[in-house]
């Protein structure tokens, strides 16, 4: 799935205007750190153009992006060195009541900007607080949700809203205001395969006209690789060290990002798996249609001795679970769903759920936004109240256990990690769970300071979670999951927010402990991860199971996939037919793949 290519003649050559943004030598220290990031970042956006923001987790992209509207310094404290520029405007200086008429924000969090009590109302506030007259409020208001499809629900609820649509309704807020630069930060982690197509389209539509700019955080690349015009990457140290076209630094750049743990299309980094193994695929492939007319036309490789297997950003394949050779398919499951009913207010969410989960499995729970997928991951957990008797782990009852007893059977990571953060700082963050269990301080401090060690967060054990990155946060929220040694994880979108290597750190994780015997079980919208790693997929679609069973049975079955709102992952639709190389065809995981890295 790729957003619709963009004309790039629509985008100026060069501007007799001033730029939109200008970036000068940026640098910010939040309140309480000693090293800035960003450290130091420099560049012009243009009207027209679509910047495309990477750099690995911890770069300092979301605090970039605050720093854009003045929300750094004005509202968040911060050290800030450099100058940001808006319409000419010095973002440090000018209130950020004004700035806002000239930059449209979407947080990584939706909840974090969502206060109104309908959909219309919340679409409306900003240009009310314009004071445009009511006419023109409603017109933005209709247009913005219009676009994002969520105009017959505007009499509802924000809080009735899946994740996804949230995120929809956040994107509608920032249209409405019509300011000239959209800036967006991971616009689509909350959205189904179909919901991510619909916005990148409507972003697309939205700055075609060339009177607007948008820049963009993301990790989906598959998504928007066909909507960008320019890449600007920092590195770990926060410093810019790529700007350019995509073709001049995603295709000519593609193994320095790769080394740098950013993330590139799937395409891509099957193409350099693929080059590794003898391959001509030049120029780099990006797409999942690139990929298939590069190897319906690449002669086949010249046979060489096969080298030792070096690391690969996917976990090799293993068999489900410790015991899964001597696991009898008639065991008993671990945890029983039965007839599952779930409202949520006033809507009902599931429908008479089913399902058996066995010791040691790897399961993925999959569907389009509002599908019911965290619901149930949540009714699994403990975290919302199942009736009696429909959710079991063994003989306890999810809905009559202590939430504290529960804690030590299932660790379970929020789909947004702040709604799970209680403490003042990461370490103590972490070592909450274990001082319920009376440990001594010393084993308490050995074990949180081998889990801060292993998810690269040992120098922020004093920050509080609140200032860490998004994918530092989402790292803690899984890391504290994992310090009681639950035997069972239920994980909501556990890779949002990461850069390519820790992703891959963190799903190997959890595949060596599902080896060990943890069972795992992971609501996300990234039918790569699914592929990859999960051992058995559940679709879910308006609240009911519409499938179950090994994962390459249920994408094997294409209708089934695109009824469900979902999409074939990437490298499924790249290699499917492909004739040059018909032993690639059936071939879905990164890992299954010829050749020395992925």
């Amino acid at each position: 799935m790729t957003a619709p290519a963009r004309d790039a003649s629509a985008v100026p050559a060069a501007a007799s205007a001033p730029p939109l943004l200008r970036v000068r030598d940026l640098a910010i220290t939040h309140e309480g750190e000693e090293v800035a990031t960003p450290a130091s970042v420099t560049f012009d956006v243009e009207a027209g153009e679509v910047v495309l923001l990477l750099g690995p987790s911890g770069s300092g992209k979301s605090t970039l992006t605050l720093a854009l509207n003045g929300l750094i310094p004005h509202a968040v404290p911060a050290t800030v060195t450099g100058t940001v520029e808006v319409g000419g405007r010095d973002a440090a200086t000018t209130p950020v009541s004004v700035l806002s008429t000239h930059v449209g924000m979407v947080f990584q969090d939706p909840d974090a900007q969502l206060v109104t009590g309908t959909l219309l109302d919340e679409v409306a506030f900003g240009p009310e607080n314009l004071r445009l007259p009511v006419a023109d409020v409603l017109a933005r208001a209709e247009d913005a949700l219009r676009r994002v499809g969520l105009w017959e629900r505007r009499a509802e609820n924000p809080d009735r809203l899946s994740g996804g649509g949230r995120q929809r309704l956040a994107i509608a807020c920032a249209l409405a205001m019509g300011s000239p630069l959209l800036v967006l930060d991971e616009p689509t982690a909350n959205l189904d395969p179909q919901g991510i197509e619909e916005v990148y389209a409507a972003l697309a539509e939205l700055v075609a006209a060339g009177d607007r700019a948008i820049v963009l955080v993301e990790h989906n690349l598959d998504a928007a690789v066909g909507f960008v015009d320019r890449v600007v990457v920092l590195d770990a140290a926060g410093r810019v060290v790529a700007d350019g076209s995509v073709d001049a630094v995603l295709r000519a750049r593609a193994d320095e990002l790769h080394d740098r743990g950013v993330w590139l299309p799937i395409s891509a980094i099957a193409a350099l798996r693929l080059r590794q193994a003898g391959f001509v695929l030049d120029p780099l492939p990006l797409t999942p249609d690139e990929l298939h007319a590069a190897l319906d036309a690449a002669p086949a490789p010249e046979p060489a001795p096969a080298p030792e297997p070096p690391p690969s950003t996917t976990a090799p394949r293993r068999a489900q679970g410790p015991d899964a050779a001597q696991r009898p398919d008639d065991a008993p499951p671990l945890i029983t769903v039965r007839d599952l009913h779930l409202r949520r207010g006033r809507v009902d969410v599931l429908h008479g759920v089913s399902l058996d989960i066995r010791a040691g499995e790897f399961v993925a729970v999959v569907g389009a936004n509002g599908a019911g997928k965290t619901s149930l991951l949540q009714a699994i957990a403990g975290v919302v109240p199942a009736p009696r008797g429909t959710v079991r782990m063994g003989e306890l009852d999810i809905a009559r256990t202590h939430a504290r007893r529960l804690a030590t059977r299932i660790g379970f990571v929020f789909q947004n990690p702040e709604h799970q953060f209680i403490a003042h700082t990461v370490f103590d963050e972490v070592a909450h769970g274990l001082r319920g269990r009376h440990l001594s301080d010393d084993d308490i401090r050995e074990r949180v300071d081998s889990l801060l060690a292993r998810f690269g967060l040992t120098e922020k054990a004093r920050t509080h979670p609140f200032l860490l990155s998004g994918g530092q946060k989402r790292r803690l929220s899984v890391g504290t999951a994992l310090v009681a040694g639950a035997p069972v994880l239920a994980l909501d979108e556990p890779t949002f927010g990461q850069d390519r290597a820790r992703a891959d750190e963190l799903l190997s994780l959890l595949q060596e402990l599902n080896r060990d015997g943890t069972t795992v079980i992971v609501v996300t919208h990234d039918m790569q991860l699914v592929t990859e790693y999960a051992d058995r997929t559940v679709v879910l679609a308006d609240g009911r199971v519409v499938a179950n069973g090994p994962t390459a049975e249920v994408f094997s079955d294409a209708r089934l996939i695109e009824r469900s709102g979902l999409r074939l992952p990437p490298l499924v639709r790249a290699l499917q037919n492909v004739t040059g190389h018909p032993e690639l065809a059936r071939v879905a995981r990164l890992s299954d793949l010829p050749g020395a890295r992925a």
